[in-house]
């Protein structure tokens, strides 16, 4: 994984608002601690204005944040390593039907 230095990270105000996915520091909240996330400046399906939404929102459950709650920005690496797409197979032998560790 790539070092990241605090003078990497860059203003918000200077972030692309372009619909480009970026990386951002999340500012600690009452919600939890900080962290990153990876965003994008667009217009979400549920709501009127732009705004910042989290990559891995989903269509029924919108992840966004105000300006306030994101402390800086850098662009993502170009060097990013491949993920695996899809669902696991189920094994023949699951006879639950349990998925990703659920057991409800």
């Amino acid at each position: 994984m790539t070092n990241v230095s605090s003078t990497d990270w860059r203003r918000m105000a200077d972030a692309p608002r372009d619909g480009q996915r970026i990386l951002v520091a999340v500012h600690a909240s009452e919600q939890g601690p900080a962290q990153m996330d990876v965003v994008a400046w667009v217009t979400p399906a549920h709501g009127a204005d732009e705004a910042w939404l989290a990559a891995d929102s989903r269509p029924d459950l919108e992840v966004t944040y105000a300006e306030g709650e994101l402390a800086g920005w850098m662009p993502l690496p170009d060097d990013l390593p491949p993920l695996r797409s899809g669902r696991a197979v189920l094994a023949a032998d699951d006879a639950d039907g349990e998925q990703d560790g659920s057991s409800i």
